[in-house]
Formats: structure tokens, C-alpha cells, sequence
């Protein structure tokens, strides 16, 4: 019975130690999602393959929270095993044994409902924060929240090449905000970043865009090329762009 309880325990312990991690990392700009894989990875030990995780492990902060996520994982998976062959070595008969595997199934669906509740994410988020504001130098700001990356808008990168349509244009002249496009820095070849933007910054061939916009307006910038059927697309993309703000300028009157 101790085994078993141990065991559950070290699961427990395991779900909360990651959906703090998955806050955490949330807080230092990831989304909740990318957050939520990279924290069960490091806690687990599945290794780091993507992209993604280069941004984890180039970030001071990030680095330190998956530093200690890999520590208490590797700690936890040899307690887990440890209790697990506790609970099935065998001790008086055969009944004794089919009763520590209804036990365990039980607690794991138990655990199952509790890690999967949104109630309880809800709330043990909440808590999580607090502490971690409290106790922590952690800038604890939902930035995906904030601006709402998990709907129909998002951050993307976007690395010109020569064929592109913002090719040799400034930010003025490209009017992206007319589309509905912000662009919120510009890293060029040689490593350097440029956050400060002003409407005389000329975009150039190898430059990367960091952009926050709607999902399907930055794909189409993706695909603009040079030329007059580029100019056309972008006259295109501001006319419907006018058009959501006049529905949404409508919504706003309306709700008053």
C-alpha cells in the first residue's frame, strides 16, 4: 500500500512540477502550447529536436527552468520505478495482488482527471502565478494571452529573399499596417537587431521580420512577390483591411 501511494504521489508530483514549468515558460514568451511540449520533454527526458527548443535553450531563463525540469525529471523517474516494482513484488497471495492493481489503476485515473481538468487548470494556474509572482523575479505576463496567439492572430518570422515584394522598400512605403501587418523588429544577416523601427528602416534581402498579425495576411505577404501583381496584392490587402476596421468600428458603436 505505501508503494503504491508513493507512487501516486510521484506522479502527482510530476504533473504539478511540469504545469508550473509550462507557466513559467509561458511567462518568458512562449506560447502555451510550445510551453506545454518543452516542459513534458525536459521533465521526461524525450531530448529537444526542433527549432523551437533552440529558442529554450538560447534564453537565459528558459535554460535555467529546463535545467532543473531535466533534474527533478531524472530524480522522479527513479522513484517511480523504484515504487512501481515495490508494489509488484509479491507480498501474501494472489487476492492481496489484484487488490494493489485496482488501487493503482484507480489513482492513475484519479490523476488522469485531475491533470486534465480544465477547472483545475483554471484555478491551479492562478495559484501557480501568484507564487511565482510572490517569490520569483519572473515577469509573470501572459504575453501569449495578451496578444492572443492562440487565435487567429500570431507571431511569425518572416526572412526575405530577393523575388520578395518588401525587397528594397522602407516601412513606409510598404504600409504594412495598412494590411493589418505590424512589424516589431528586423534582424539582419549579420546578427543585428533593429526594434526600434521607424518608417525610413529599409528592409533588405536576408533581413528576418518579426511580424504579429493575422495568420492568413502574413502568409499572403510570404508569397508577395516583386512587381506590379505584388503592388496590386498590397492595394488589395488594404482595401480589406479598411473594410475589417469599418465592420469592427460597427461593433464598437454597436456595444456602446
Amino acid at each position: 500500500m505505501i508503494a503504491i501511494m508513493s507512487l501516486l504521489v510521484v506522479i502527482l508530483m510530476s504533473i504539478l512540477i511540469t504545469r508550473v514549468a509550462t507557466i513559467a515558460l509561458t511567462h518568458t514568451g512562449l506560447t502555451k502550447a510550445s510551453a506545454k511540449f518543452q516542459a513534458r520533454s525536459a521533465f521526461s527526458g524525450a531530448g529537444f529536436t526542433t527549432s523551437e527548443s533552440e529558442m529554450v535553450v538560447n534564453h537565459p531563463v528558459r535554460r535555467k527552468i529546463v535545467m532543473i525540469l531535466i533534474l527533478l525529471g531524472n530524480a522522479g523517474l527513479v522513484t517511480a520505478v523504484s515504487s512501481l516494482i515495490l508494489t509488484f513484488i509479491k507480498q501474501g497471495d494472489s487476492a492481496s495482488l489484484h487488490v494493489r492493481i485496482v488501487l493503482l489503476v484507480a489513482g492513475l485515473v484519479v490523476l488522469w482527471a485531475f491533470a486534465s481538468s480544465k477547472w483545475v487548470d483554471r484555478r491551479l494556474s492562478r495559484i501557480i502565478e501568484r507564487l511565482l509572482k510572490r517569490y520569483t523575479d519572473l515577469n509573470v505576463t501572459d504575453y501569449a494571452s495578451l496578444l492572443h496567439l492562440t487565435g487567429e492572430y500570431r507571431l511569425a518570422e518572416l526572412k526575405l529573399t530577393r523575388s520578395d515584394w518588401l525587397d528594397g522598400k522602407t516601412l513606409g512605403e510598404a504600409r504594412l499596417r495598412a494590411e493589418g501587418i505590424n512589424v516589431l523588429g528586423v534582424e539582419r544577416p549579420d546578427g543585428t537587431y533593429i526594434g526600434n523601427l521607424t518608417a525610413e528602416t529599409r528592409l533588405h534581402e536576408g533581413d528576418t521580420l518579426v511580424l504579429y498579425g493575422s495568420i492568413e495576411d502574413i502568409k499572403e505577404l510570404d508569397r508577395r512577390e516583386k512587381g506590379y501583381w505584388g503592388d496590386r496584392e498590397h492595394h488589395e490587402a488594404v482595401r480589406e483591411q479598411e473594410k475589417v476596421l469599418q465592420e469592427e468600428a460597427k461593433r464598437d458603436r454597436a456595444a456602446k
